[in-house]
């Protein structure tokens, strides 16, 4: 049902009233509209928190001048079938390290495989999901990233910061894969990162914590931030949350809204991080797989609804 306003439905143009577009703040206090139709080009006020519920459905509506649209949100994912002669390595092997929390790397590990890996293996633990993945309790990490057909690495999930996670991540920088690095491991990477100026191939998958902690100090609006860092590490960054922002070094941006409320649950995350392994093992652009592993994410959520827990989403 449509929100009414003394009985009649509310349209918004641009942006609803009392809302700023910048998405930031209200200027006074809202009226929510059931439709707002965008002028130009999308503005952060449709997708950012706390401005995007108070805009009900979106409609952009070109007006003749050269607005920027850099920015787009999330298409839901279209999967398509392996080609003809594809085989389990050609469709991305993905090697997902285990920390002193495993079970964060076995979600991750089978989401790589639902979302699409051909070949996973799980370093450090003690044993897999699925029976198809393989997992090594001993230290075969370091040859594990010599191996030529490792299509990318997982490194940060349930892996507190330490030393322990620095040589972990130094090590995958070494071998210069591509690479996601989530929740601690951002900060342990950022400096060799910046270094590489992008020469490497990675996505970060900081929530809200986590980017304070790592990137403290920035201001505006949550697409500004995300853009910042994502020029500033040379990396695809995924700044999650309910407004999800996806930005990349050269200054693209998607937004995921809306996003499923279902989410918000202990280890989603960690199978966000598989999802982005999967996509990014099967080469090609870092910034398309991690928009592609955000629609994923959200589309399995949408799937199950109340109730999710973080296991369900690489189940059947």
């Amino acid at each position: 049902m449509l929100r009414r306003f003394a009985g009649r439905r509310v349209l918004a143009v641009d942006v609803p009233s009392g809302v700023d577009g910048d998405g930031l703040h209200d200027w006074a206090p809202p009226l929510p509209a059931d439709v707002t139709l965008a002028l130009g080009a999308l503005k952060p006020a449709h997708v950012l928190l706390p401005a995007a519920p108070h805009c009900g459905r979106v409609l952009l509506a070109p007006i003749g001048i050269a607005a920027d649209r850099t920015m787009r949100t999330a298409p839901r994912p279209a999967t398509a079938a392996p080609g003809a002669t594809a085989h389990k390595f050609t469709r991305g092997m993905v090697l997902v390290r285990a920390g002193p929390m495993p079970g964060a790397a076995r979600l991750t590990a089978a989401a790589a495989l639902r979302g699409g890996a051909g070949y996973v293996v799980l370093s450090g633990a003690g044993h897999a999901p699925f029976e198809a993945i393989i997992a090594e309790g001993g230290d075969r990490y370091s040859e594990r990233l010599g191996d030529a057909r490792v299509g990318a690495v997982v490194v940060g999930p349930g892996h507190p910061a330490g030393e322990g996670l620095d040589a972990d991540v130094a090590a995958a920088l070494d071998a210069e894969k591509p690479m996601v690095l989530d929740a601690a491991a951002i900060a342990s990477a950022l400096p060799r990162l910046r270094a590489l100026g992008g020469a490497v191939p990675a996505i970060l998958t900081p929530h809200e914590g986590e980017f304070a902690k790592a990137f403290p100090g920035l201001e505006g609006s949550k697409i500004d931030r995300a853009k910042a860092v994502a020029a500033d590490a040379g990396a695809v960054v995924i700044y999650k949350g309910a407004d999800t922002v996806i930005a990349a070094p050269d200054g693209r941006v998607v937004a995921a809204w809306p996003g499923s409320p279902w989410l918000a649950t202990a280890g989603t995350g960690d199978v966000l991080a598989g999802a982005c392994g999967a996509m990014l093992a099967r080469g090609g652009d870092a910034f398309d797989a991690a928009v592609a592993a955000v629609g994923w994410h959200i589309a399995r959520a949408e799937a199950i609804g109340p109730g999710l827990v973080a296991d369900e989403l690489v189940k059947d």
